[in-house]
């Protein structure tokens, strides 16, 4: 079967024929939250039930980064290029400083506990947005099972202040979120409570300011959820799906998609020119040369 499955013409524009999907390292027990460090040239994501953040680059494969690793899941750099953390474990959100300290970003809201930070982004003014589901304390496997305290709900940590405020509240369980490249509008995955049947969706809000406008249905992903995605430099949304990495388009349409043999969680771009996909499915890291350019954020 080939690599790609094209449903619209166009996606044949974005994908390179001769560019197969190749597997990079596997022996994990749940990839996630890929986040490229070209300066570095290298990958850092997560191995969630293992309590570890790994490391790969071309020379030398897989090392280990941090281990333990607070059972952490989405990562991204801010605008100073440090690593900045969601913390399954610890029921907080860090950033890694350049001397290898950790300083906690956020950890509670109302005098209550986070439930377990899922994945984070940075916005150009240095504001920190990031989902807030309770997948981390359902169970002792990616985490530790423990009580919900507060809704989940997507926040927003002021650059200044730190203050933090809900920007998302309508959602079972928001999970991936990504920025539009304009920064106009944000996707937020719902990928329902665990242990339910609530339906899983994408939806899109307009960003007003230092909050959101009212959300709307933006895509529903088949099989399998939007757990995590990026966009690329047209708009295009990549997303992880039951099958692999799907493309859709900015009106919602579904564009095609990229055959991955494991359920895929998350995506990030990287490479020299930001055209390399980075995915992390279940147990293994595949990447996919592709003939567009990722939005890198920051």
């Amino acid at each position: 079967m080939s690599d790609f499955e094209v449903i619209d013409p166009i996606f044949g524009h974005y994908v390179l024929g001769n560019a197969p999907v190749k597997r990079l390292a596997t022996g994990f027990d749940w990839a996630e939250g890929p986040v490229w460090f070209g300066d570095a040239g290298c990958l850092l994501f997560s191995d969630i039930p293992n309590n570890r953040i790994l490391r790969w680059t071309e020379a030398d494969g897989i090392s280990t980064y941090r281990a333990p690793a607070n059972y952490s899941n989405g990562h991204t750099r801010d605008l100073q290029g440090r690593l900045v953390s969601c913390e399954h474990g610890a029921r907080r959100v860090t950033r890694t400083e350049y001397d290898g300290s950790i300083t906690v970003i956020a950890d509670g809201f109302d005098g209550k506990r986070l439930n377990s930070p899922n994945d984070v982004v940075v916005k150009s003014d240095g504001s920190i947005w990031f989902s807030d589901p309770h997948y981390g304390i359902m169970t002792d496997y990616e985490g530790f099972r423990g009580e919900q305290e507060n809704p989940c709900v997507v926040y927003r940590v002021d650059p200044d202040s730190s203050a933090m405020h809900v920007v998302v509240w309508d959602m079972n369980c928001p999970n991936g979120l990504a920025f539009s490249a304009d920064e106009s509008l944000l996707y937020v995955a719902d990928t329902g409570r665990m242990f339910s049947d609530d339906p899983k969706q994408m939806r899109v809000y307009p960003v007003q300011g230092d909050s959101l406008g009212e959300g709307a249905h933006f895509h529903t992903v088949s099989p399998g959820a939007a757990d995590g995605f990026r966009l690329d430099t047209h708009g295009n949304i990549w997303t992880s799906a039951g099958d692999g990495v799907q493309c859709i388009a900015p009106d919602g349409r579904l564009l095609g998609k990229i055959h991955v043999p494991e359920v895929v969680s998350n995506v990030c771009f990287g490479g020299r020119a930001k055209h390399q996909l980075y995915i992390t499915a279940t147990t293994s890291l595949y990447r996919i040369t592709l003939a567009v350019s990722g939005v890198q954020r920051p």
